[in-house]
Order: structure tokens, then C-alpha cells, then sequence
């Protein structure tokens, strides 16, 4: 059977109305960027690309040479191609505005260059998280008001995982599909079609090293999954952590589950950025039929406040998401 290729997949999406040929275009330059990201790490030691950068981001994290490397190549990728009116990547302060010199589009894109980078030294799944949204006519793009939009405003959302192989899961709204990068024809591949998550689970993914500072619903909904067949529950449950929400996403994607980053007495608002990360994964996880939520509501509901800001993120199988949303509200 011939596979689709993700231009095919894009144009098919354009002829039914669901994409414009600029986003099309928008999508395939972020794709090509993410195989050039993909070649980088599969380099790793070979290329000289290890270890820290020397400097921090914008959130005083320590930067390693990669998370640079990965925010240049999509920079120098959709600044000139004419679909963009400015981007904005979590390691940068302020949004990059479109060069003067190459045309201006109505789209504004918005990036995680390499989500999990800490698990880069030690060969583990790292990815690219990234986000569309359309700039209004009368809103400067060069302010980051423009990037202040709810997640429901996403034109497009998706994320590449590098592991043993590359994938590319992408979302335009009529879905979520899974791509495979053919690394014989450096072509995206269709190979999940529609992608469904599981309602129900027995896996949650979540760092348990800050169990002291949990709020009591979190800390009971983890309580009550590792009572396994003794607790209310009545069934076990396996735990996952890996310290990429690419690679627990994904996983999610794949057989169900739950994976909870919350907030906590030492992160008051949460940890992961609500425009560069919990957006697009919660655009991506309910396409497939999944629910993410900050505890108390729908996170594409929710309405930013600043470029940076941060979010408690539990995302995955719905059923799951309800329970742990519940105990919030009780």
C-alpha cells in the first residue's frame, strides 16, 4: 500500500478547506526544520554539540548547546518564507519579528526548540513542541500581546520526537496524525492516521521527587494509584517519568495514560509554559480524544497573561483528567 507523504497529507487538508496554502507551507518549513533538529541529536558526542552553551534562557535556565543550536535552525528556517508575521521561542525574551527586507504573513509561530534537553546527555528522547496562531491587522506583531491568545485560537500544533526513530505528530483541527520520518527518502510518512487516546488507564507519568509539595487533590489522586488492587481504585497502576512531556506525550498517544505536572507549594502557578508547551499538547491530546486541563479547567481556555507564563499541566486519557479535575473541585 503507497503511503501518504505529509505534503500530500497538507495539500489534501488545503483542497478540503482546512488549511491555506501559507499555513501548508508553514507546516513543511517547521517539519524540515525539525529534521535538520533531528539530525543534530542523532550526531550527539560526533558533532561537538553536548554539554552546556555557557548562558541561560529567559526563564534563568541553563542553556545546553543544542537548545541553541535547535532555536537558530528554526529561526533561520520561517523568518523568510513570507507566512510569518513574527515568531516567539521559549529561549528567547521578546518575540522575533520578520527581517524588514523579506515579506510579512498573518501567521505568528511559537516554539519549544528542544523540550527535555536535559536528557540530552544521556541519549534520551528529547523534541520540538510547536504552535500557530493567526496575527490580527490591527495588533503589532513585534509585541507580545499579539502571541496573548487562547489555545482554542490555534490554527496548527505539533511536536517532533526524536528517539529511535523521528516522529512528527501534527494537529491542523480535524485530528491528530503521527508521522514517521523515512530516513531512506527524508520524507515524512504517514503512519498513525487519527490517533485515538484510550479514555481509561492504569499508567501515570509524574515526578514523584516533589510529593512534599503536592496539593492534597494531586497528592490523593497518586495516593489512590499506588494503593493498586487494595485501594479505592481496585486495580494497579504503573508509574512513567521521563523527563520530556514529548516523549510522555507521545507515549500517551501511543497506549493511554496520564502525565501530571503540577502546580505545588514551590511552583505556585505550575512549570511548563502555557503557550509553548500546554498549549499545543492539549490541542494535540484532545484531537485524539483525550482532555487537558490545570486542575480547575480546560487549559485552552485559558487566557494568557504574559509570553512566559507558566501552567499546571495534566493532560492524557479523559477519564483520568475528570478524576484528578474533580478532586480539585471537591
Amino acid at each position: 500500500m503507497k503511503r501518504i507523504g505529509l505534503t500530500q497529507f497538507l495539500i489534501e487538508r488545503e483542497r478540503k478547506g482546512l488549511v491555506d496554502a501559507d499555513l501548508r507551507l508553514l507546516i513543511e518549513t517547521v517539519a524540515r526544520a525539525c529534521k535538520a533538529i533531528s539530525t543534530c541529536v542523532d550526531k550527539g558526542p560526533l558533532s561537538d554539540s553536548l554539554g552546556t552553551a555557557g548562558s541561560e534562557n529567559v526563564q534563568g535556565e541553563v542553556q545546553k548547546k543544542l537548545d541553541v543550536i535547535s532555536n537558530e535552525i528554526l529561526l533561520e528556517a520561517n523568518e523568510w518564507g513570507g507566512n510569518l508575521a513574527a515568531l516567539a521561542s521559549e529561549e528567547m525574551e521578546h518575540p522575533h519579528p520578520i527581517p524588514s527586507h523579506y515579506p510579512r504573513g498573518e501567521y505568528l509561530l511559537l516554539f519549544d526548540p528542544l523540550d527535555g534537553s536535559s536528557n540530552i546527555d544521556v541519549n534520551v528522547s528529547v523534541g520540538t513542541i510547536f504552535s500557530v496562531l493567526r496575527c490580527s491587522e490591527d495588533v503589532d506583531s513585534s509585541d507580545e500581546k499579539a502571541f496573548l491568545q487562547p489555545g482554542s485560537a490555534q490554527a496548527a500544533a505539533g511536536f517532533a520526537l526524536y528517539g529511535p526513530t523521528t516522529m512528527l505528530v501534527l494537529t491542523v483541527g480535524d485530528g491528530s496524525h503521527g508521522f514517521t520520518l523515512d530516513r531512506e527518502t527524508y520524507t515524512f510518512v504517514l503512519t498513525h492516521p487519527g490517533i485515538r487516546v484510550p479514555e481509561d488507564t492504569q499508567e501515570f507519568a509524574i515526578n514523584v521527587s516533589n510529593m512534599r509539595r503536592w496539593e492534597p487533590p494531586v497528592k490523593r489522586y497518586i495516593d489512590e494509584c499506588l494503593a493498586g488492587k487494595d485501594g479505592p481504585r481496585g486495580r494497579d497502576f504503573n508509574m512513567r517519568w521521563v523527563a520530556s512531556m514529548v516523549a510522555e506525550a507521545y507515549r500517551i498517544l501511543s497506549r493511554g495514560g496520564i502525565f501530571l505536572y503540577p502546580r505545588d507549594s514551590k511552583h505556585k502557578e505550575g512549570r511548563l509554559r502555557l503557550l509553548y508547551e500546554a498549549n499545543p499538547m492539549a490541542f494535540i491530546v484532545e484531537q485524539a480524544g483525550g482532555a487537558a486541563t490545570d486542575g480547575h479547567g480546560r487549559i485552552l481556555d485559558l487566557r494568557p497573561q504574559a509570553l512566559h507564563q507558566r501552567v499546571a499541566v495534566i493532560l492524557g486519557s479523559k477519564k483520568e483528567v475528570e478524576r484528578v479535575t474533580s478532586y480539585h473541585a471537591a
